[in-house]
Parts: structure tokens; C-alpha cells; sequence
């Protein structure tokens, strides 16, 4: 009897095993053909040429300079924005806010904007940002609307990291006389800013990759932004526009493949800097 009852737990766990294996072998062998796939069909295409001039006749000839600097331009704006306004408000969250129905009501806004649809960011970038406040199509509308957007994601990721600090450091600072703030702003987040780091790469990487956030907010000028309110086309822009005007998939391929590589660096330099940080508060 107990014999049986054995074996019939021991199949149990290796059915169990076989479809965790399994679902994780879907999972990333799905994603490694579709970015095998592009890769493939795009690298051939990618030199310094394509990296380093302006597009030409549409997009069908040059290369996606302008497409770069629009990228970066928008991310910088994201993260100017989004970092401090989503680092202070989860400070006060996690530090300050005494927990009850605000805070919860808070908690449910936030991550119900983690599920808002970028699209629909888009749509209130464009009444708020280009026409209400009149900055137009412009860097500075898009990249806000893309602060929105990646908002929610920083304060969850910075009031994750503050959590994780054990509260015996608090309770160490205040007792020697420092001010609540001062435990916050030098014993606190110094020991999360792995993880503050992380959350805030993690993000600019999702606002590297998106379209619909700016498809209403930045415009799609061909040309190298000299100014925040210039309009100006990012990498996802750049490569949507050349796939659904059918303009060239070469390009398309082309300009995938830098984006894929450019969110991979983004979050490899994550991964790095939290080890990195992570390794010097140990004192490794």
C-alpha cells in the first residue's frame, strides 16, 4: 500500500516537473525564434552606414539616425520625469502615508494604470500634452506621455525595493538622533538603490520599445530633432511606419534588430549595476 502510494507520488512529480520544463521551453523558445528570426533577417543589413545616416527617399535607402536620437531624446525626457515623481511618490507610500483607505485607494490607481492599454496613453497625450497645454507634436508630449505610462511600474518597483530594507536600520538611525528623512534619504534608499536602479532601467526599456504611447504624441519627422519641441520618430515608430506602408522590409528587419539589441543592453546594464551595487554594500 505504501509502496504504491509512493510511485503514484513519485509520478505525480515528474508530470508536475515534465509541464514546468515544458511551459518554460514554450515560453523562451517562443520568444528566441521570433527574436532568431529577425535577427537573422536583419543583422546582414546593420552597419555603420545604417547606424550613422539619415533616411532617404521615405525611409527605402539611408539609415535611422534621426530614429536614434529620437529615441534617446524620448526616453531621457520619460526618465527625467517619471524617476523622481515615481521615487518620491513611493517614498511617501512606504515612509510617510499611514496605511488606510488613501493609501489603498492609491495602491488600486496605481496598479490600474500598470493595465491602462498604451494606447489609450497615447489618446491622453494627445488631448493633454499636444493640444490642451499646446506643446504639439513634440519630444517633450511624447516623452511625458511615455513618463505616464511607465509611472505606475517605477513606484511599484521603488516601493518593493524600500520594503526590502530591514526596518532594524530605521530603528538604528532614529535612535541615534536622526530626523525621519534623514533615515529615509541616507540610510533607506541608499540600501534600495539596487533595486530602484533596476526598477527604473527595466522601465526605460519597456518606453524604448513602445509605439502606441507616441504614435499621437511625437509626430514622425524623418529629420534630426535640434529641440525638446521638435517632432521627431523613434525606432518603434520608424519600424511600424515601414512594415504598414509596405516601404521596405529589409529596413523593417533592419531597424527590429537594433531595437531588440538596444532593450537587451538596457536591461543587461540593469542586471549589472544592481550586482554591482549589491556587491559594494557588502563590501565584496
Amino acid at each position: 500500500m505504501r509502496g504504491g502510494l509512493r510511485v503514484g507520488l513519485r509520478i505525480e512529480e515528474i508530470l508536475v516537473s515534465g509541464f514546468l520544463y515544458l511551459s518554460v521551453l514554450v515560453i523562451f523558445g517562443g520568444l528566441g525564434a521570433i527574436f532568431g528570426y529577425i535577427l537573422y533577417h536583419g543583422l546582414g543589413h546593420v552597419n555603420l552606414e545604417f547606424l550613422l545616416s539619415n533616411p532617404k527617399d521615405m525611409g527605402r535607402e539611408g539609415g535611422i539616425l534621426p530614429a536614434i536620437v529620437g529615441t534617446g531624446a524620448l526616453v531621457g525626457v520619460a526618465l527625467a520625469a517619471a524617476a523622481p515623481t515615481g521615487i518620491l511618490a513611493a517614498v511617501f507610500l512606504t515612509e510617510y502615508a499611514r496605511p488606510g483607505r488613501f493609501v489603498r485607494l492609491i495602491h488600486y490607481g496605481v496598479n490600474t494604470l500598470a493595465g491602462v492599454p498604451s494606447i489609450v496613453f497615447g489618446l491622453f497625450g494627445f488631448i493633454f500634452f499636444v493640444i490642451f497645454l499646446g506643446f504639439g507634436w513634440s519630444i517633450l508630449s511624447g516623452g511625458l506621455t511615455l513618463a505616464c505610462m511607465i509611472l505606475p511600474y517605477t513606484i511599484k518597483a521603488t516601493e518593493e525595493a524600500i520594503k526590502a530594507v530591514p526596518r532594524d536600520y530605521r530603528e538604528a538611525s532614529l535612535s541615534l538622533g536622526a530626523t525621519r528623512w534623514q533615515t529615509v534619504a541616507r540610510v533607506v534608499l541608499p540600501v534600495a538603490a539596487p533595486g530602484i536602479l533596476t526598477g527604473v532601467l527595466l522601465a526605460l526599456g519597456k518606453a524604448a520599445g513602445e509605439t502606441a504611447a507616441i504614435l499621437y504624441t511625437a509626430g514622425s519627422s524623418l529629420h534630426a530633432p535640434t529641440s525638446i519641441m521638435d517632432p521627431t520618430r523613434s525606432l518603434p515608430i520608424h519600424l511600424f511606419i515601414l512594415v504598414s506602408e509596405g516601404i521596405s522590409f529589409e529596413k523593417a528587419y533592419a531597424t527590429a534588430s537594433v531595437l531588440i539589441i538596444l532593450v537587451l543592453m538596457v536591461n543587461l546594464l540593469a542586471i549589472y549595476l544592481m550586482r554591482t551595487m549589491v556587491a559594494k554594500q557588502r563590501g565584496k
